[in-house]
């Protein structure tokens, strides 16, 4: 017999809409909804969609990137409430409302908690679900259109989640806080670990990212199905510009687009009185939380992952599986360093025949912002229900490979009472490792661990590296402006390990090569 409070997911729904026009009716939180009704359907319950989701007592929204970045901001208003404005367009009545931080671990964090609530009598059933617009928010600022996306429902959502921001004051005074200039770092320190020069590991990274578009090509969901090859992937070209070296166009996250997701859960109790179908049934065999250390330019390593490295280690013991036990794996897929460090920390090899992702990954199906991971989700539910008894990873990352979380599915029965580790556990395992110490007034000589140069719409435009000072061994930050004698020979010599002097100069680090 499977305990009656064992936590399951029963319901996924997904949209994709690449032709849809904008309208005041077609909103992030109308959207949500969308995709929770397909969920709704999908659980399949004898009672009816619409019953069912009346008993939704508790609803989690995934938070949209109009709120988070001024460059995302949407010109056509926002919801002061998204939770309640999804519960009401389900007429549910739950009674948690739960509106997350920013990070794109999250999805998976709320399927955790959730699991947890479940599990202990808490909550009965749960809706998570987000949206993001920014291809219609997109086309109707450029065409002018008059759209009113403002919706107060009334009262206040709780807010879940880390809402540090992923950068140190020190990275902020050199403007480096976004992700297309973290990534980058963290793949150059990659290669450099490797020890590969910069067409090879091209070579590799196109190898990587042509399985993952292979997936997007046969997914009927996917906003890019032209199944990229390696070649074309790592190849500079008018349609695949340079972003951030070493990072064309298409090794990006795709964000502008309208895609949606929702997922279920709920217990086997409550499943077996609402008449949901057993073969509908997912069981979180195990999960993990954990962050790495916070700030990118304090980490000893910049090719690794201790946090990716425990959740995997503490889901896949919490199911008494081996990696080896998993048949498909959604590792989170923003930039190929992502992906990566993941397969290092976790063991698979390069030439791993496991699918390591089942959506097609953020740049070919679609990178919706905080909710790429809802996707994930609701993908490996389908895949583990299509092939019974099997069992698939999904891991989770939100910020610069900083806050992680995994998802161990099968339809296979948890056996005796869920129980998972206290996250904690494996957090101050995490938090006792060292960091590295960072010199906020370097001077003098050092050495390049990393960098990256990020390009404006036709040339590069700016550097950044990480480096080591000669004197002390203590990290720094330094840039290089627009220089274009310098940016052109950092784009065509080897730059890692290159030795250079450091000082600071109107307010910011300032490196110059040494010869």
């Amino acid at each position: 017999m499977i305990d009656p409070r064992t936590p399951i997911l029963v319901g996924c729904g997904q949209v994709t809409d690449t032709t849809g026009k904008p309208s005041s009716t077609r909103s992030n939180v109308a959207f949500s909804a969308e995709a929770a009704r397909l969920a709704l359907a999908d659980a399949g319950a004898s009672i009816g969609a619409d019953a069912l989701g009346r008993n939704i007592d508790a609803v989690a929204v995934l938070e949209f990137f109009p709120d988070i970045s001024p460059r995302f901001a949407s010109p056509f208003g926002r919801c002061t409430n998204p939770p309640k404005a999804v519960a009401n367009r389900l007429n549910a009545t739950p009674r948690q409302l739960i509106y997350t931080h920013q990070g794109g671990n999250t999805p998976q964090y709320m399927v955790n908690r959730f699991a947890e609530e479940i599990a202990g009598g808490e909550t009965e059933l749960a809706l998570i679900c987000g949206a993001e617009l920014l291809r219609s928010t997109q086309n109707a600022r450029k065409a002018g259109l008059a759209i009113d996306h403002n919706e107060d429902p009334g009262g206040e959502p709780t807010r879940v989640g880390d809402k540090r921001m992923g950068f140190s004051d020190e990275e902020n005074r050199h403007e480096l806080r976004a992700a297309i200039h973290f990534y980058p770092l963290l793949e150059n320190a990659i290669r450099g670990g490797l020890g590969r020069d910069v067409q090879s590991h091209m070579t590799a990274m196109g190898r990587l990212f042509e399985r993952l578009a292979k997936v997007a090509k046969d997914n009927p969901l996917a906003t890019r199905r032209e199944g990229y090859s390696a070649e074309r992937l790592a190849t500079i070209s008018d349609d695949n510009r340079w972003i951030c070296f070493p990072y064309p166009r298409l090794m990006n996250a795709n964000a502008m687009i309208d895609q949606a997701a929702a997922v279920l859960v709920t217990s086997v109790g409550k499943a077996r009185a609402w008449g949901i179908p057993p073969e509908r049934w997912v069981f979180l065999h195990g999960c993990a939380d954990g962050t790495d250390t916070w700030v990118v330019s304090e980490r000893p390593r910049l090719d690794a992952s201790p946090a990716i490295r425990g959740c995997a280690r503490t889901a896949l013991a919490m199911a008494g599986k081996s990696v080896a036990d998993v048949a498909a794996f959604d590792l989170y897929s923003c930039f190929p360093s992502a992906v990566e460090v993941a397969m290092k920390e976790i063991g698979l090899a390069d030439d791993d025949p496991r699918p390591i992702s089942v959506t097609g990954g953020l740049p070919f199906f679609g990178g919706p912002g905080n909710n790429y991971v809802t996707h994930s989700i609701a993908e490996m539910m389908n895949v583990v229900r299509k092939t019974p008894g099997s069992f698939g990873l999904v891991t989770a990352n939100g910020n610069y490979l900083t806050k992680h979380s995994a998802g161990l599915y099968s339809t296979t029965p948890v056996q005796g009472p869920w129980r998972r580790e206290d996250p904690t556990k494996l957090q101050a395992e995490l938090d006792a490792a060292p960091k590295k110490r960072v010199d906020t007034r370097p001077a003098g000589t050092g050495t390049i661990e990393t960098y990256c140069i990020a390009y404006g719409k036709d040339a590069p435009e700016r550097a950044y590296v990480l480096g080591r000072l000669d004197a002390t061994g203590d990290r720094f930050i330094a840039t290089a402006g627009r220089d274009p004698a310098l940016l052109s020979d950092m784009l065509t010599r080897e730059q890692l390990g290159r030795r250079v002097t450091v000082e600071q100069l109107d307010g910011r680090n300032v490196f110059r090569p040494l010869g």
